[in-house]
């Protein structure tokens, strides 16, 4: 990775006289320009920054069709994603219908392996024997049109709420479909996760039909816990609406009364009163997601949906359970990888390789994100790796730089490649026709040469430069700087976390640490003798550069952060890279 620095702040804007050069520099890099729209960012007013959910298309249809459904007892089927935010949604939908007394409903999370993404046809046919009458999907559903159909020729109704890309071929002939990003839908904020998406529905719900079910305006608002862990989890920009739903679902998360999340809490050290995006991201939305990848998503959604004080317990450890088997089967397939992509690296050509390639049938798709993750960190290049579902079908996923468009180009090139993919910029998934899948690996191999080949500044675009906020000394870090980039919190897509070259920070003291020791921890020492702390998190002291050793001088990249972990608030630094 090449890092460079943001262009400084030139003319600093008058308006922004109040704020210090580093939150002016922070704003204007994320196209704030003026003292309005620089407000609306650092303090989101939830009345002002969300909007009217009727503007979203066929919601008023969507109302209507649930409540009828509501008054005359049929029963409906909520269909889910199995992911951290299609489970949220779920759970906010859940508790929706419990709140107004309806309890004619079941949920429905399909098993990621057997039944892959999206509405299938053995479900349906379970849903019409069980004697539904309709299905809302939450966080799929828009690119099922075959499935839709055969549930409409046994009688089923289906709202679709989803927000993933519609397909070019023509909507679902579904009875309403709510997603912002549905060509000619007026709603604002096209960028909603899932759980957003259903969030709104509900709202629009209460707004309606509210008072009749004794639920005072506003009260939607304890839902916003499972949207911010939703919005934090799916990679949505932390802009506009999403800013607001996360930073006030950050709020209710510290005083959620849910007794699941307060017990998983409890289990992972987490104090409330310090919850962060970081504690979202990096503890909470794993455990979700390893429930679905292990085969066990009603897991995840029985911990925050359950209000039994006395199961609560039970399934926080049941979800940390799934997740540290999680952990020991990834740890294994990474294992397995490595020494398979060693075997085939006999005569030295994988250095030479601008992207790795791999694949085994015996592979879970569904695990193969996280194992690519550990290869981009180890090997520095996009990484694709496949394997085979419990339909047969080939699919895989894709980390790193680059990777998206690596796959863009071989499309172009071999049409025939791919059934389907997509992501973004550094993460995705694909699949693979049967008879294809022996070219693959050149095919994506060409399509990365190509691209490094045609870019006519000579960069290589699988090694995209990354943007510094600033160059600054160890000297200058303090609370006060700190203080200056919380007020830009949360952050995520759309709103990176600051991050900073440290020239010159002189190491004092290096040793690992956690129960395996994959962990680094680095103390510096700065010309006034003052320690700071640095950590770095899966990377273990021996696997440092060798000139990382006391009484050295080196330059990191890194995020200041505060630690809670110990007895007493900690700032130190997150190390992104070492130079």
């Amino acid at each position: 990775m090449r890092y460079s620095l943001r262009e400084p702040i030139v003319d600093k804007p008058a308006e922004f006289s109040a704020f210090s050069d580093v939150v002016s520099g922070l704003l204007l890099a994320r196209g704030v320009r003026t003292m309005r729209d620089a407000e609306a960012f650092l303090a989101p007013d939830y009345d002002s920054h969300t909007h009217d959910p009727f503007l979203m298309k066929d919601m008023d249809r969507a109302v209507e069709r649930v409540y009828r459904a509501i008054k005359t007892g049929e029963k409906i089927v909520v269909f889910s994603d199995f992911d951290a935010d299609g489970i949220p949604g779920a759970v906010v939908l859940h508790d929706a219908f419990k709140r107004i007394g309806f309890t004619g409903f079941e949920t429905y999370i399909p098993h990621r392996h057997d039944e892959g993404f999206g509405l299938n046809m053995a479900a349906i046919d379970e849903f019409k024997a069980s004697g539904a009458t309709l299905v809302i999907t939450i966080d799929c559903g828009i690119a099922d049109t075959a499935e839709v159909d055969y549930a409409r020729s046994l009688g089923l109704d289906v709202i679709i709420t989803d927000h993933h890309e519609p397909p070019l071929s023509g909507l679902p002939a579904a009875y309403a479909i709510l997603n912002p990003k549905v060509v000619g839908d007026a709603y604002p904020e096209k960028m909603l996760c899932g759980s957003g998406v259903i969030f709104k529905f509900v709202q629009a719900f209460f707004k309606t039909h509210g008072g009749e079910f004794g639920i005072k305006p506003g009260w939607e608002k304890w839902f916003l816990d499972m949207v911010g862990i939703a919005t934090l989890s799916d990679m949505v920009p932390l802009t506009g609406e999403n800013r607001a739903l996360a930073y006030y679902g950050l709020k209710v998360l510290k005083k959620t009364p849910r007794p699941g999340l307060g017990r998983l809490f409890e289990k992972l050290r987490l104090k409330r009163e310090h919850l962060s995006e970081d504690d979202i991201g990096f503890t909470v939305t794993p455990r979700i997601n390893a429930a679905s990848r292990m085969g066990e998503p009603s897991t995840a959604f029985d911990l925050l949906s359950t209000d039994d004080e006395a199961l609560a317990g039970a399934y926080a450890d049941a979800l940390e359970r799934v997740n540290n088997e999680r952990k020991g089967t990834v740890a294994a397939l990474v294992k397995e990888v490595k020494k398979t992509l060693a075997s085939r690296d006999a005569d030295g050509s994988l250095a030479l390789k601008k992207a790795i390639v791999l694949g085994n049938p015996s592979w879970r798709p569904s695990l193969l994100g996280l194992v690519a993750n550990s290869l981009v960190e180890e090997y520095g290049r996009p990484v694709f790796l496949w394997g085979r579902d419990g339909e047969g079908i080939i699919k895989g996923s894709c980390r790193g730089a680059g990777a998206l468009a690596i796959m863009q180009k071989t499309m172009q090139k071999t049409p025939d490649s791919f059934i389907a993919f997509g992501g973004h910029g550094a993460a995705g998934g694909f699949e693979v026709a049967n008879d294809r899948i022996h070219i693959l690996a050149d095919s994506l191999e060409k399509a990365a040469a190509d691209m490094n080949a045609e870019n006519a500044s000579g960069a290589d675009e699988t090694d995209p430069t990354c943007l510094a906020d600033a160059r600054i000394s160890l000297e200058d870090v303090s609370w006060d700087l700190y203080k200056d980039i919380e007020k830009l919190s949360p952050f995520g897509v759309g709103n990176p976390k600051p991050l900073f070259i440290i020239g010159g920070a002189r190491v004092a003291a290096v040793k690992s640490f956690g129960k395996e020791g994959d962990h680094t921890e680095i103390i510096f020492q700065d010309l006034g003798g003052r320690k700071v702390s640095a950590v770095k998190f899966f990377s273990p002291s021996d696997a440092l550069p060798s000139y990382v050793k006391p009484q050295a001088a080196i330059d990191v990249v890194a995020h200041l952060e505060k630690s809670t972990f110990k007895s007493y608030p900690e700032l130190r630094l997150r190390i992104v890279d070492i130079l």
